[in-house]
């Protein structure tokens, strides 16, 4: 009895090209996740349960904790600093960044989320640019004398020459 290998090659693929033209059809549109509501209290339940998470050493516990207080109250500057900085220890750096810079643009007079973000466009994302902008900014609003981060203006500065 002799095997058609051929015809079996041919149907197999009749009935994967079958199947790929069933799935090329319209594409479904996708339901439009329901815009979250801005809900301040409930925000602090999860930013407690992140915080209590955190503590516990319960990492991803927390983060989807501090996520939905984000969700809830995106102004919450404390918040979305911890938030980012569990994101850079997960190195999720570029989400880190994004999240820094929601922060940023409805709390720009908090100092500690430009020095994150610069830190963390400096040595994570080499983004030189980023993070001068940032520390000068961390500067200009902390008004101390930080020798340190003087001395990384500095350095970024003759690096971007």
């Amino acid at each position: 009895m002799a095997c058609n290998y051929g015809r079996t090659y041919r149907l197999a693929w009749s009935l994967l090209l079958g199947l790929l033209a069933g799935c090329a059809g319209p594409a479904a549109q996708q339901p439009q996740p329901e815009p979250v509501q801005s809900n301040p209290e409930l925000a602090k339940e999860f930013a407690t349960q992140g915080q209590l998470a955190f503590e516990q050493g319960r990492r991803n516990a927390a983060a989807e904790a501090w996520q939905r207080a984000v969700e809830l109250d995106p102004g919450n500057a404390v918040v979305v600093n911890n938030l980012a900085l569990l994101m850079k220890d997960q190195h999720r750096f570029a989400d880190a960044v994004t999240l820094l810079e929601r922060g940023i643009a409805r709390s720009p007079e908090v100092a500690e989320l430009h020095f994150n973000l610069a830190v963390i466009a400096e040595l994570y994302l080499l983004d030189l640019d980023k993070a001068l902008a940032h520390y000068e900014r961390y500067q200009a609003l902390t008004e101390e004398d930080d020798k340190l981060v003087a001395g990384w203006i500095a350095d970024l500065e003759r690096r971007l020459e």
